[in-house]
């Protein structure tokens, strides 16, 4: 029989877990709970949640609503949402992760303080993801998104530049775009970066690889909206290419346990250890 193991350095960081507990308490006090978005990138942890009785709204709605209560989830939230709130008599149950919180204040101060100099303020990130939104919103919009090294090629290299990293973004990218902007920005102006990535998710990819290595079949399980959940199953998928992609049980492809002597399953920092322990138990069953 396969052995099945769960990786133990899987499963939702400290600001999941911590936004997960605040949408708990809150409940069990009774009264109506909305949540901004989704609270986390996982649909089943999101249904789990939802038969607790919160109700998961838009922004559009959110605009719309008063007198209420509404949890604002660990990605964060631009400055605009909490003046709504204070507009529209809204609760704010705020359970931004702090590493986000810290990031924020540092783009907003960086903005604020030098409004006069030219330069640009430069986001490694995905464009739209919930985090950036909040992070862009610090400078009133005024930031640049890149996604990918290419788009480096874009920047104004006569400008000075400021660069930050969406927390859950990879290291090595990150760098490759440091190195980039140095050899190719002007000396007479500035370039200053701050490596903002979140060690939670950083160091889960040198673990990642060692795990989905021992392993001769991996079952990463993960959101299809987890941006973290994108970076980790590449990192899988480079180090073992029998590697799949999966969001519940139903989705696990029957011919490929056959003759597999050694199954492991991991997932992202939006992936909760229910799950995975439910798929394994799934894979038992069928072997």
């Amino acid at each position: 029989m396969a052995k099945v193991e769960i990786d133990e350095g899987s499963g939702f960081c400290f600001g999941v877990v911590t936004a997960i507990n605040k949408a708990e308490e809150e409940l069990a006090k009774g009264g109506t709970l909305y949540c901004l978005g989704d609270i986390v990138h996982n649909s089943r942890e999101v249904e789990r949640l939802k038969d607790m009785g919160p109700i998961t709204i838009n922004h559009e709605e959110f605009n719309n609503l008063h007198n209420a209560k509404v949890l604002l989830r660990a990605h964060g939230e631009p400055p605009e949402t909490y003046a709504i709130a204070r507009r529209n008599n809204i609760e704010i149950i705020d359970a931004t992760c702090p590493v986000v919180l810290r990031l924020q204040k540092k783009i907003k101060q960086e903005y604020t303080q030098g409004r006069n100099e030219e330069k640009q303020i430069v986001i490694y990130g995905k464009n739209g993801h919930a985090e950036v939104l909040g992070l862009v919103g610090q400078t009133t919009g005024k930031a640049i998104v890149i996604e990918k090294l290419e788009e480096v090629k874009l920047l104004d290299f006569s400008k000075s530049i400021r660069l930050y990293s969406q927390t859950t973004k990879s290291l090595d990218e990150f760098q490759k775009i440091v190195e980039y902007i140095k050899e190719h920005i002007s000396p007479e102006v500035t370039f200053e970066y701050y490596d903002t990535i979140c060690r939670q998710v950083a160091n889960r990819i040198p673990n990642i690889r060692k795990f989905a290595a021992s392993h001769d079949l991996i079952f990463f399980v993960s959101g299809k909206k987890s941006s973290n959940g994108k970076i980790l199953f590449s990192e899988c998928k480079k180090i073992n290419s029998n590697s799949h992609l999966i969001d519940s049980a139903a989705e696990i492809d029957n011919q490929l346990l056959i003759g597999a002597s050694s199954i492991g399953i991991c997932g992202a920092t939006s992936t909760p250890k229910w799950l995975m322990e439910e798929i394994s138990e799934a894979i038992k069953s069928r072997i």
